[in-house]
């Protein structure tokens, strides 16, 4: 992108420069530049590099059964099967197949949050993103400006704006696609950065802002008459959030007309409110564009549902209705009905009299609080609504809903993980979608459902604790304290919130409340509003063990905007937690009592003897006053060690604030070395083993640091850019398992090798990390059938996991000449031509690859495995199997050293051993010796076999007479294809003998008696359409196989007797073949030689 010269000059004077600087200002233009403004600082390069650290990939377990917000839509208008979903804070999903399937497709583009999109009416590939979510409520995230994409998606260019944080709408010139309007609202904390309406006529190669308002205020919408698109329409938006207060509108807030494609505007005022306005929704009728509809939030009431017949002059109020313009405020023109307009909020509200009366849109069996809509305009029958709860889509104007269950973008606050077997489950608190827990993997080859998971409270949840003893009792919340014991066995609740004792005044609550279960006993909860609460009981009883240990501020002491607004300005505080409330908790697992609260007005406390006496920490190095304490975490090891996170987003600080304290908080010191500038933290975590390797939750993904918090890395493989909340460590597994604002759960499995990445390790060449016991089970597969709706959670690989490093992979001849080649190139020197002999080596050579080589306890080789080499961290993972033995299919018949070997029978539990080699230019070379690892058996068999080595041996003989059987079979087939070439070279020659053919014939005939015994009659479709016969070979061994593949039961007396039967009856059959392979073939190529037969296969031709 380029800057637009508007002016060139030789030389600056002061004046000069002066005049130009206020000419920019004062004009309102500005032009998008390629890369960012601010001056390039080279960043110290990190000791350990996050790229090396690939094969430590999260995996996402949803779920999707509950959604998350939605914000926007945008279909291909000339096929309504492929669609875009907006998420508000999860990104951007792309379907072709009407929902079938589901695609993120804006994963790695440095924001989660979206606010809109739009789709070029002339192209369907031609898309655009607004980023940061258009509203102003309290779980808001932040874009980084406006994207584009030109092939459907694929790839998506940043455009500019990358300072409006949050973009409220699109609108594209249906005459001229690269005539663009974005409506940004800037950042909903602070003032400045690109807020206004800005245009680009380039395809948004450069922007100029049409339309400022001020430094507080942005806009939020823009539509175009679709007759004239000259003739556009804008709302501004006063609008400020912070911690401790929300003014909702203001003086500033307005519409706007603009007739000549934004050069000039004007403020429309006839018969609109003279209050100061807060959130407005405006839209256009497709049906007859003079009617304009807008929705009004308004101080004292004024606000209501108006209509304009007019384009704009002129106003009347229709009713009194509105919603709230701090998460709604949204409305569409049905478009074949000029008097039909929807309002998405609370629940979507419809007008048939163009905003006289409004009635509810069905709400059968769908969730509340809605944002989006997008109505068939070939049949009104059919819209979709984007809310909190996901995507609902009706055929029925609304009578009933199909939910899309397959978008795993759920919000989650806070997690927590119990020690259930075998496998542990996760729980966590949710957006406006309950508090709930699943399991962290099941026993499925399809993965985990959602009938597994479990409600444990309705409503917005935030903090769960399981009580580590008793995984059945569950304490859930929802929003403001509202705690309950659940019962995960009997799924009884207790309402178990702290109350005020008689004549007490009420308490201040957070909305996202803090609680804990003493890590020193199981039944002690402390919990907190503005004070800190103590049960000794689980909750039955509660005793307050502290006075407030907040600053306790007055919020209205405080300027917002640079003014001191009234009780009455818009919604002011609406939507917004009291202020002065603790929301960090946490007690030492070292020393008990030792008690840490954190506050939303930067007040941390701390006890030492378990509230009696309490101490206050006010001021912090580098972190501006009264900021919200994100998190507080006390050391696993050490009791003067705390580390302690803030979060100043909402007084528009994106900078990250990381503190720790080796003496209990009375000083301390700042570790934020290798976070990102932009992205706050919002939680802390410490390993269990190694005290110096941390954890961090922020705005945009996890970091760990390996030095005690010196420097930070992020780990990126498997997580999109997300705001991480919370983080949890399932101790016996060491999992890592984060809870994000709208992509679910991600959990990292075994992240145990970090314990040993350190700088020096970055210096080896192989390294096999230790390796964790790998679980035995059968793996079912029961969702044969069940089409691709659902969303499935991913199962970690089955089997024993081993994660490895490699320095670098060697290179190819052709990869190193095109390397030579390549600086030859940029230096402009001649580059060598390779031989025809050369390039004929470099073809033939393979890429290098790596063996797995595995061994029992009695080191013999068992399997062997390979994989293509990468450098950095990677992992691969054993089936417990042993090597296959079945034939080998070669489709290509070309040597491949990486085709797939599935395996076959399971090995014991017990101890095995893993080395780990490359193959490179024709050499084997050892990187690594044997290193010893467990398997063990789940035991989780009804009816297991007394002898487990028994099974596994008997296992062994059916899978060795597999191998020679099945071999046996397909040499007989080809034999057979070799007679029937034979029989066709013999009538090919003319001095063959005619005795030759019948003689080739006997043999066929002995090969399909053989053939026979195998695999009995095939004439029929189905087994019960064939008559009694003798059962085939090949069938006994197949039931055999069924009968044991999916069982660690006892080897059953059929299997016993069937494998007797074929041991009886099989060698002479391959006795029998190998002669006729040896002899009597043999003997037919021979005289077919002598004739002078043309080739066949598998004969020697012979030259005379």
């Amino acid at each position: 992108m380029e800057i637009k010269k508007i002016i060139r000059v030789e030389r600056f004077s002061f004046l000069a420069l002066f005049l130009l600087m206020a000419f920019l200002l004062s004009s309102g233009s500005l032009m998008a530049q390629k890369g960012d403004t601010k001056k390039d600082v080279k960043k110290e390069e990190p000791a350990i590099k996050s790229d090396i650290l690939g094969g430590l990939k999260f995996r996402n377990i949803g779920p999707a059964f509950s959604s998350g917000r939605i914000a926007d839509f945008a279909v291909n208008p000339k096929n309504p099967y492929e669609y875009y979903v907006a998420v508000a804070s999860g990104h951007v999903w792309k379907t072709v197949n009407n929902g079938i399937t589901f695609e993120p497709i804006f994963d790695n583009y440095g924001t989660y949050s979206i606010g809109c999109m739009a789709m070029d009416p002339d192209n369907s590939n031609v898309v655009w993103i607004g980023t940061g979510e258009n509203n102003h409520q309290r779980a808001l995230g932040y874009g980084n400006g406006i994207y584009k994409s030109v092939d459907g998606g694929k790839s998506w260019k940043n455009m500019g704006l990358k300072e409006s944080r949050q973009i409220g709408m699109i609108a594209i010139d249906p005459r001229n696609s690269d005539v663009v309007y974005v409506a940004a609202e800037g950042s909903a904390w602070g003032s400045g950065g690109e807020r206004g309406l800005y245009k680009t006529n380039d395809g948004g190669t450069n922007w100029t802002k049409v339309l400022n308002i001020s430094e507080h205020t942005g806009i939020n919408n823009v539509i175009l008459d679709p007759r004239n698109p000259d003739v556009l329409y804008a709302t501004s938006e006063q609008r400020r959030r912070h911690v401790h207060t929300k003014i909702g509108g203001g003086p500033e807030s307005a519409i706007h007309k603009s007739t000549d494609a934004g050069k000039t505007w004007k403020k429309l005022e006839s018969g609109l409110p003279k209050e100061d306005m807060g959130g407005i929704g405006i839209a256009i009728s497709p049906v007859n564009p003079d009617v304009i509809y807008a929705i009004i939030e308004a101080a004292n009431e004024a606000g209501g549902f108006f209509k304009s017949t007019d384009r704009g002059e002129s106003w009347k109020k229709m009713s009194d209705y509105s919603s709230s313009g701090q998460y709604y405020n949204e409305i569409y023109c049905d478009p074949i009905n000029v008097d039909k307009v929807f309002s998405v909020e609370t629940v979507t509200q419809v007008t048939n009299d163009g905003g006289k009366t409004w009635n509810r849109v069905g709400l059968n069996k769908r969730h509340v609080d809605d944002h989006a809509l997008w109505i068939n305009p070939n049949n009104t029958d059919h819209f979709m609504i984007g809310g909190d709860g996901g995507v609902y889509i009706t055929y029925d104007n609304g009578n009933h809903y199909m939910h899309v269950q397959n978008l795993p973008v759920i919000q989650f606050y806070r997690v927590a993980v119990d020690n259930d077997l075998p496998f542990y489950n996760v729980f966590g608190g949710t957006q406006d979608n309950n508090s709930f827990g699943g399991p962290s993997q099941n026993l499925s080859a399809d993965g985990v459902t959602k009938g597994e998971w479990v409600v444990t409270i309705g409503g917005d949840g935030f903090w769960t604790r399981i009580d580590p003893l008793d995984p059945n009792i569950v304490y859930s919340e929802y929003q403001y304290g509202n705690i309950y014991r659940f019962d995960k066995k009997s799924n009884e609740t207790v309402y178990i919130k702290p109350m005020p004792g008689k004549g007490e005044l009420t308490y201040r609550w957070n909305w996202n409340t803090p609680f804990i279960i003493s890590p020193h006993k199981n039944t002690r909860i402390y919990m907190s509003a503005n004070v800190l609460f103590k049960s000794e009981n689980r909750g039955d009883t509660w005793e307050v063990i502290s006075g407030d240990l907040t600053a306790n501020i007055d919020r209205n002491t405080w300027p917002v905007m640079g003014k001191y607004w009234s009780t009455d300005a818009v919604v002011k505080d609406v939507s917004t937690s009291l202020f002065g409330i603790i929301i960090s908790l946490d007690e030492s697992p070292v020393k008990e009592g030792l008690i840490y609260t954190g506050t939303d007005d930067g007040v941390l406390s701390v006890t030492e003897d378990g509230g009696k006496n309490w101490r206050k920490v006010t001021s912090f190095p580098g972190v501006p006053a009264n900021t919200y304490i994100s998190d507080v975490y006390a050391s696993r090891f050490d009791e003067n060690v705390v580390y302690v996170s803030f979060d100043n987003i909402l007084r528009d600080d994106f900078k990250p604030y990381l503190l720790k304290s080796s003496d209990k908080g009375k000083t301390w010191k700042a570790i934020t070395k290798g976070f990102d500038d932009n992205g706050t933290i919002h939680t802390i975590e410490q390993d269990f083993i190694d005290k110096d390797l941390l954890f961090a939750g922020t705005e945009f993904g996890v970091y760990f640091s390996y030095n005690g918090g010196e420097e930070w890395i992020q780990l990126k493989s498997g997580i999109p850019a997300i705001a991480v909340k919370d983080l949890a460590i399932q101790t016996r597994e060491s999992d890592l398992v984060a809870a994000t604002f709208g992509r679910g759960f991600y959990i990292l499995d075994n992240y145990s090798p970090l314990r040993e990445v350190k700088p020096a390790f970055a210096d080896k060449e192989a390294y096999v990390f230790p390796i964790k016991d790998a679980l035995m089970y059968i793996q079912s597969s029961n969702k044969y059938g069940q089409g691709s709706t659902e969303y499935l959670a991913e199962n970690p690989p089955y089997g024993a996991t081993f994660t490895y490093y490699l320095k670098d992979v060697p290179k190819t001849q052709k990869e190193i000449r095109q390397e030579k080649e390549k600086e030859l190139f940029k230096e402009g020197k001649p580059i060598p031509q390779p031989s025809w002999k050369e390039l004929e080596e470099e073809a033939k050579e393979l890429s290098p690859y790596l063996i797995f080589t595995i061994f029992d306890e009695q080191g013999n080789v068992i399997r062997k495995i390979t994989k293509s080499p990468s450098k950095g961290i990677n992992r691969l993972t054993w089936d417990l199997n042993y090597a296959n033995t079945f034939p080998l299919r070669f489709r290509d018949k070309k040597f491949d050293p990486l085709k797939e070997d599935k395996g076959s029978w399971m090995v014991m539990p017990g101890n095995y051993k893993v080395s780990l080699s490359l193959v490179a230019k024709g050499e084997i070379k050892e990187l690594v010796a044997a290193q010893e690892f467990k398997t063990v058996s789940l035991n989780n068999t009804t009816l297991p076999a007394p002898d487990r080595k028994e099974m596994v041996d008997f296992q062994r003989k059916v899978a060795e007479i597999t191998r020679v059987m099945s071999g046996t079979v397909n040499l007989n087939k080809e034999l057979l294809e070799r007679v029937s070439i034979i029989k066709q070279a013999i009538l090919s020659t003319p001095e063959a003998n005619n005795s030759l053919m019948s003689e080739a014939e006997k043999v066929e005939k002995e090969l399909e008696n053989i053939r026979f015994i195998f695999e009995g009659l095939q004439s029929k479709a189905s087994d019960e359409e064939i008559p009694p016969q003798v059962v085939p070979l090949t069938q006994r061994l197949y039931y055999m196989i069924e009968a044991q593949i999916n069982s660690t039961s006892a080897i059953t007396s059929t299997s016993k007797k069937s494998l007797e039967i074929i041991n009886e009856e099989f060698p002479p059959l391959l006795k029998k073949l190998e002669e006729i392979a040896t002899k009597d073939i043999k003997n037919l190529e021979t005289k077919l030689e002598q004739a002078k037969a043309p080739w066949t296969p598998g004969r020697i031709p012979v030259l005379k």
